[in-house]
Order: C-alpha cells, then sequence, then structure tokens
C-alpha cells in the first residue's frame, strides 16, 4: 500500500540494487580492464559492501519503524544509524586509498583513524540514552564530526600533491568538492525539515525532507564510487612521484 515510507524504502532498495550491479561490473569488467591488482579489488569490494549495508539497514528500519513493539522499533533504528556509519566507512576506504596511494605511511595512519572513529560511533550508539530526543543533537554532532573531519586529509592531499596548481589536485579537487556540496544539501534538508515545515500535510507521500535526504545520499555515494573509479584509472596510468618520507 502507498504510505509516507513506500518512497523512503524503495529509495534505498534500488540503491542497494544499484550498488549490487555496480560491484558485480566492478569486479567483472572495470577492475580487470584497468590492469587492477589485489589490493584494487580488496577496496572497492569493502567500499560498495559498506554502501549496500547503508541501504538495505535504511529499508528494515522504514519497514519495521510502525512495529507495534517498541523494543523491534528501536532496534531498527540502532540498526539504521549503524548502516550511515558504515556508509561513511565505505567513502573513507577508497578515498584514503587512492587519495594517498603513493604515500603508504599516511594511507594507513587516515585509515587506521577513520576506523578508531566508526568505532568510537558503534561504541557511543550502545549507549541506553544514544536514541533518545534528549540526545539528538548529539547524534547530529557525532556524525557531522565523523564526516567533517574528512576535511584534514582532504587538505593534507592536496598539500603533499603540491598545492591546487598541479594535475592530479586540478583533476580531483572539484569531484571531491561536489562531493561535499551533495552531502551538505542532504544534511540541510535532513535537519531543516524543508520543505514539508512549509507545506504541513502536503508532503506526506512524495516531496518531504527524508525523501530527498535518501535520495540525495544514494546520488553522493553513486558520485563518489565513480570518482574512485577515474583516480584508479589515475593511478594505474601514471607511476607514483618520487617516494617522500613518512615525515613528509
Amino acid at each position: 500500500m502507498l504510505s509516507n515510507e513506500t518512497v523512503n524504502i524503495w529509495s534505498h532498495l534500488l540503491g542497494f540494487l544499484l550498488f549490487f550491479s555496480l560491484g558485480v561490473n566492478d569486479l567483472s569488467t572495470v577492475l580487470p580492464a584497468s590492469g587492477a591488482n589485489r589490493e584494487d579489488y580488496v577496496i572497492y569490494a569493502i567500499g560498495l559492501f559498506c554502501f549496500q549495508v547503508c541501504m538495505l539497514c535504511s529499508v528494515g528500519y522504514h519497514l519495521f519503524s510502525c512495529h507495534r513493539s517498541e523494543k523491534t522499533c528501536r532496534r531498527w533504528l540502532s540498526l539504521d544509524y549503524a548502516g550511515i556509519s558504515v556508509g561513511i566507512l565505505g567513502c573513507y576506504v577508497p578515498g584514503i586509498f587512492y587519495a594517498f596511494y603513493c604515500n603508504a605511511f599516511w594511507r594507513q595512519v587516515y585509515l587506521l583513524t577513520v576506523l578508531s572513529l566508526i568505532l568510537a560511533v558503534f561504541c557511543a550508539q550502545v549507549h541506553p540514552h544514544y536514541l533518545s530526543n534528549e540526545w539528538r543533537r548529539i547524534r547530529m554532532a557525532i556524525f557531522c564530526c565523523v564526516a567533517g573531519i574528512s576535511v584534514v586529509p582532504a587538505c593534507h592531499w592536496v598539500w603533499l600533491n603540491g598545492g591546487y596548481t598541479t594535475d592530479v589536485v586540478k583533476l580531483f579537487l572539484p569531484r571531491v568538492i561536489v562531493m561535499y556540496l551533495i552531502a551538505g544539501s542532504a544534511f540541510l534538508f535532513y535537519v531543516t525539515k524543508i520543505p514539508e515545515r512549509y507545506f504541513p500535510g502536503q508532503m506526506n507521500y512524495l516531496g518531504a525532507s527524508h525523501q530527498l535526504w535518501h535520495i540525495l545520499v544514494v546520488v553522493m555515494f553513486y558520485w563518489w564510487h565513480q570518482t574512485a573509479v577515474h583516480i584508479m584509472r589515475f593511478r594505474h596510468s601514471q607511476s607514483c612521484p618520487t617516494r617522500t618520507s613518512s615525515s613528509s
């Protein structure tokens, strides 16, 4: 039946099918044609798996959010939040791996840092008050910090590659900026509850802010996946510059 959850469910169910099909295509066609090595296969598998987990957790919550058992509903909500963390991890892993492809030291530092942050978020989600309305702002602050801290490796990547005038930075920094713009737009809809706050009762089935959030999340994941494909091909077509020391 048509409900206020129909678009929320189908947007991420179709999103799951999109990333599943991208995974099959990448592993069978894109990566072999690009001369990928074993590490590339692992990185792409992790990234797309994380996106799929995020989509399915969201679908599960929006299917069972109206469950008559409050305990069951809260469990699915916890899974939904966990899925967001996993989706963020799926953005970080290929991004950091290919950004610091030629600098193993910083690649390991940032990957370990991100894994530690995601684990810390999982630990916070165990807290009994995490899902309460009182912690709503804390939840948003946590996710903003986990996502926003990506500015640090991004700026470091620009610096390590010689600034904004170098070819690799001019080629990929605009794509990074577009990803931030999509993510910022999605978060803005999520927080402001626009447009339904101005049209109460008229966005129950189509056009609500949460639906726009869902669609923009899928668009963001897809854009970042395509960016990873481009930078992977670039890394395999261009040799790394003279190795820098770990203190670079």
